[in-house]
């Protein structure tokens, strides 16, 4: 086998597994930053959910009072 041939298969061999072992590590980081990613998404969820119930009793909340307020007048007019 001529020398230049040898060379070219090495060099092959050695771009082959560069590359390979390039695309192994992006995927891992991309993994690994769409796993913060959704964690973080988790968290916002968690939040607008919560958001959502606490506006929910705020309502709640001032459906009595408003009721609380019609009856202190009823009583202050009688």
């Amino acid at each position: 086998m001529p020398t230049e041939v040898i060379v070219a298969l090495i060099a092959f061999l050695g771009t082959a597994v560069g590359s390979w072992s390039g695309i192994r590590i992006s995927n891992k980081l991309v993994d690994y930053r769409l796993c913060q990613l959704e964690e973080k998404v988790a968290k916002h969820n968690q939040v607008v959910e919560r958001t959502y119930r606490l506006e929910e009793q705020m309502k709640v909340a001032n459906h009595r009072i408003s009721d609380l307020e019609v009856k202190e007048e009823h009583y202050e007019h009688e």
